[in-house]
């Protein structure tokens, strides 16, 4: 098992990628929020209870439609595919990004020097990579997608 952890330096938020089946992403504090839109206030969600992420919510049932998990040098990643009506996500919400430069702000990955995710209910489709190696997470290009910021498995 691989963990890499998420927190703001509030403590208050911390999210994980233990494998393809246990892991969390950030998301608007309530269902049917946009997702560029909460950027500042994102909170965590995780398909199961992961110890490493205490007060951590748990993603609605469905939510997660489809889910990879890839190690490489330097990152661990998941990627997949979301039913965005589970969170009342808009169709027509093209998505946004969280990362470690701010979105949301003091957000950083433990065990690692850099992290991003990439919402996009528009699609629905997700990603998320915690790095060791910053040059693997990429976060300057936000409006690119998962699929061009993430590549992986989005089957």
């Amino acid at each position: 098992v691989i963990f890499i952890g998420t927190t703001s330096t509030s403590g208050q938020t911390i999210t994980a990628i233990e494998n393809e089946t246990s892991f969390c992403l950030f998301l608007p504090p309530q269902p049917g929020g946009g997702i560029s839109d909460h950027e500042d206030d994102a909170v965590v969600f995780c398909t199961t209870t992961v110890s490493s992420a205490p007060g951590a919510g748990l993603l609605p049932s469905g939510f997660i439609k489809t889910a990879h998990f890839a190690a490489g040098n330097g990152y661990v990643q998941v990627t997949g595919t979301i039913d965005r009506s589970k969170y009342e996500l808009s169709a027509s919400d093209g998505g946004g990004q969280y990362d470690s430069v701010g979105a949301p702000p003091g957000a950083t990955c433990a065990n690692s020097n850099k992290f991003v995710e990439l919402i996009e209910p528009d699609a629905e489709l997700f990603c998320i990579r915690c790095c060791t190696n910053k040059r693997k997470c990429n976060t300057g290009k936000s409006t690119a997608g998962c699929q061009k910021v993430i590549p992986g498995d989005y089957s």
